[in-house]
């Protein structure tokens, strides 16, 4: 990419906390660090050690007035709220952060004026923007012009788009969260490169959270990795940290390379009768003129788990919302057999809410567009309660899914505050509650370290096996080796009709 930014910044953490004001527990505590001026950090730790809360602190977007702080953390001795506003007074960025959900990064209708949107608060001369808007959205592979809506980007366009934005702004620091979470394998290895030409090009920083480190250790200078509640677990060179700690680190559940985790044995189950079957169907983005998907043929059965591949755009959450009963198809037939219906009527999108949540369990891409009460336990009751479950049994469920998905010690924290992979546990965890007779989950894996990964794949073999069908749009490799039973492959959307196959991955 272009031009040098500013210069890196050397980072230093002491005693730095941060608590977010409507929580109990200490997201980040006691932390000292020092990162030295174009360093390569990789920051682990389990699901819930406060990595991307330290990423935003150093960005300076924590608020005091929502959250208690203590301690210190500075750029280049400047305290890191008063570095970022001095950065925009100078037109030059100290840190750019990618965040974990692209959505919230998302802040205009046009994808040329969202990457544009930095540089024009930075003060940017109007004659350098757009010449670095389109070096941007070329870096990171964007595959649409200026002027397309953002209304219509998959999540892992979305991330493209939001990375744009950050590397336009040629920061000294280089924050990313997650940076791969929702790309295609092609989509990532081509992030990656991205980030390393960046790297090399200017001698930027990074510190960088990602769950599967794997590819990205030839990248990075140093791993430190967090211990939940406060301090450094483990600081050194990825060789030193990982040889020394591995098995410990993997057993909290960072994801170390020949440490996998855990995975369900044989099924217990037998494929059950069919529940819903496609055909010919395409499907369409709200606003949008030509299907997002089209040519889809597709049969879900009882007992089974069915894997929805396929790159970034092919239309993968858009099938997600017509299999769910919540978009209509817009050519072809999807059916849902007396099975699933059960006097409902054969089209899923023309049922009552009621009907169709006692049919269908649905999870969003987006966690936090479904949750609706205060508390995560509050959360986790709303629809057994809808379903009129017995006021006990209801109370024991809501323990049990706290407990296996790790999510007990935030059973009276606002779902709103968790972090993004807390976020989508509690959203699988509240479909499970309701036992649907059909599952759809768009990226259920998202945000996961290593423990947490096992508890809900296990938890989705377990309902499998009982007898519910599981339907995943994912782009977890071992997820689909775990668990899938038929994968359907969409192609790129300049491609020809859907594949399906059985008995997971051809």
């Amino acid at each position: 990419m272009g031009a040098v930014g500013v210069a890196p910044p050397v980072l230093s953490a002491r005693g730095w906390g941060w608590r977010h004001g409507t929580r109990r527990a200490w997201a980040v505590r006691g932390l000292d660090l020092d990162v030295a001026a174009g360093e390569r950090v990789l920051l682990l730790g389990p699901s819930g050690a406060g990595k991307s809360t330290l990423l935003q602190g150093l960005a300076g977007l924590l608020d005091p007035d929502n959250g208690d702080e203590e301690g210190r953390l500075a750029l280049d001795g400047v305290e890191v709220r008063a570095a970022r506003a001095a950065g925009v007074q100078a037109g030059a960025a100290r840190t750019g952060l990618l965040l974990q959900d692209p959505l919230s990064q998302t802040v205009l209708a046009r994808c040329g004026d969202d990457v544009a949107f930095g540089l024009e608060n930075h003060g940017v001369p109007r004659e350098e923007i757009w010449a670095r808007v389109d070096e941007a959205m070329a870096a990171v592979g964007f595959p649409y012009d200026r002027a397309h809506p953002t209304a219509r980007l998959s999540g892992g366009e979305r991330q493209r788009l939001a990375l744009a934005g950050v590397l336009a702004l040629r920061p000294g620091l280089l924050l990313l969260d997650e940076p791969t979470a929702m790309l295609d394998p092609v989509g990532a290895d081509g992030l990656r490169a991205t980030v390393a030409d960046l790297l090399a090009a200017t001698g930027s920083g990074c510190v960088l959270v990602e769950h599967r480190v794997g590819p990205w250790l030839p990248l990075v200078d140093r791993v430190v990795v967090l211990e939940p509640g406060g301090g450094v677990r483990a600081d050194g060179s990825p060789a030193d940290v990982l040889g020394r700690h591995g098995a410990e680190l993997a057993a909290v559940g960072v994801w170390v390379p020949d440490h996998p985790p855990r995975t369900p044995g044989p099924r217990a189950g037998v494929r059950g009768p069919r529940l819903l079957q496609a055909e010919d169907l395409a499907v369409r983005r709200p606003g949008a003129v030509a299907p997002a998907a089209a040519g889809v043929d597709l049969q879900v059965d009882a007992g089974t788990c069915t894997a929805v591949l396929g790159p970034n755009g092919a239309g993968k959450s858009t099938l997600a919302l017509a299999l769910s009963g919540l978009a209509a198809p817009v050519a072809g037939r999807l059916v849902a057999h007396e099975t699933l219906a059960d006097g409902a009527g054969p089209s899923p999108h023309r049922w009552r809410a009621r009907e169709l949540a006692a049919r269908i369990g649905t999870v969003f891409q987006e966690p936090a567009h479904q949750f609706v009460a205060a508390t995560v336990a509050d959360e986790l009751a709303v629809g057994p309660r809808l379903q009129g479950t017995d006021p006990t049994r209801t109370a024991a469920l809501v323990d049990e899914l706290l407990q296996r998905l790790r999510l007990d010690r935030l059973a009276a924290a606002n779902p709103f505050t968790l972090s993004g992979g807390e976020q989508r546990r509690l959203s699988v965890a509240t479909v499970l509650a309701t036992r649907p007779r059909l599952l759809v989950l768009d990226e259920p894996t998202f945000g996961q370290d290593s423990r947490t990964w096992a508890e809900l794949v296990a938890l989705l073999a377990e309902v499998r096996d009982a007898g519910v069908a599981v339907c995943a749009v994912t782009h977890d490799a071992d997820l689909v080796a775990a668990l899938a039973d038929d994968v359907l492959r969409l192609p790129a959307p300049d491609r020809p009709r859907a594949a399906r196959t059985a008995g997971g991955v051809p």
